[in-house]
C-alpha cells in the first residue's frame, strides 16, 4: 500500500510539473526580461540532465537487443570489433570547437592542424532498418583551414594475439555525406621499432562500403607486433557533415593457394 501510494504522489509531482513548464513556455512571450532570464537557465540544466539520462537509456536498451561490441564475423573470420563510438554511448555525446588531440571514448581521438577549427562532433542514435550499430557519429565541419582531419581508432590488445602476414584486416562502415569527398582508412601495424602502413580509399557511391587490408604486401615482423590501429583522412573536410552510421573491423585468413 505504501509502495503505491509513493508511486501516485511521484506521478502527481511530474504532472505538475510538466504542467509548469508547459505554463512557462506559452506565456514566454510576456515575462519580464529578469524571470525569463532564470526560467531559461533552469529549462537548460534540466535539460542537460534529461539528455544524459535519455542518451544512457539508449544505450543500455541498445545493448539488451545486440551484441553491439562485437559485430557478426564475416565467413572464416577470426576476431571482429566495433569500437566503443559506434557500440556504447559516450559522456558527453557531443563537443563543439574540437582542439587537436581530442579523445572521443577510449580508443579514438581526433587529430587535425587546424588553428581555429569550427568542428564539432555528436554521438547519435542510429534508427534505421538497415543499421546495425546502435551509435553513429556525427562531424559537422564548417570552416576549416587546416590541412588535415582524422579520425584514429586503436585497436584492442586482442588485434595483435597471432597476427600473420596471411591475415586479411577487413572495414566495414556505412557512411552519409552532405556533398561528396574522398575518404581514406590507413591501416598501421607497429612491429618493434618500425610501422607498416596500408592505405584504402573508401569506395563512397553508396553509403554501405567495405575495404580490405591484405597483410601479404606488407614486411610485419610477425613476432615483434605491439599496436594497430587505423586512420580514417578526411580530404577538404570543410562545408560538410559526415555521418559514419557504422564502422566495424574484422581478421581472416587469407585462402592459401
Amino acid at each position: 500500500m505504501q509502495g503505491k501510494f509513493s508511486q501516485f504522489l511521484d506521478q502527481f509531482a511530474q504532472r505538475r510539473m510538466l504542467k509548469r513548464w508547459r505554463r512557462a513556455a506559452e506565456t514566454a512571450d510576456r515575462m519580464d526580461l529578469r524571470s525569463l532570464r532564470a526560467q531559461r537557465d533552469e529549462a537548460r540544466q534540466i535539460g542537460r540532465e534529461i539528455g544524459r539520462l535519455a542518451h544512457a537509456a539508449d544505450g543500455r536498451l541498445a545493448q539488451v537487443s545486440t551484441d553491439a561490441e562485437t559485430p557478426r564475423k564475416p565467413a572464416g573470420a577470426d576476431w571482429a570489433w566495433r569500437p566503443d563510438l559506434w557500440a556504447c554511448p559516450l559522456d558527453p555525446p557531443g563537443l563543439t570547437e574540437v582542439a587537436n588531440q581530442t579523445p572521443l571514448g577510449d580508443a579514438a581521438t581526433i587529430f587535425h592542424d587546424c588553428a581555429a577549427p569550427e568542428l564539432s562532433v555528436r554521438q547519435l542514435r542510429n534508427r534505421l532498418p538497415e543499421d546495425r550499430a546502435p551509435f553513429g557519429q556525427r562531424l559537422d565541419v564548417f570552416r576549416f583551414e587546416g590541412s588535415f582531419l582524422s579520425l584514429v581508432l586503436d585497436f584492442p590488445p586482442e588485434a595483435c594475439q597471432g597476427l600473420r602476414r596471411r591475415h586479411v584486416i577487413r572495414m566495414e562502415a556505412i557512411v552519409d555525406l552532405e556533398r561528396p569527398i574522398e575518404i581514406f582508412a590507413r591501416l598501421n601495424v607497429k612491429h618493434g621499432p618500425n610501422t607498416d602502413q596500408v592505405v584504402r580509399e573508401l569506395p563512397l557511391q553508396t553509403p554501405e562500403v567495405m575495404v580490405e587490408f591484405d597483410l601479404g604486401y606488407s614486411a610485419i615482423n610477425e613476432k615483434r607486433v605491439e599496436k594497430i590501429w587505423v586512420d580514417l583522412i578526411f580530404e577538404t573536410p570543410r562545408m560538410n557533415q559526415i555521418t559514419l552510421r557504422d564502422v566495424a573491423f574484422s581478421r581472416r585468413p587469407r585462402a592459401e593457394i
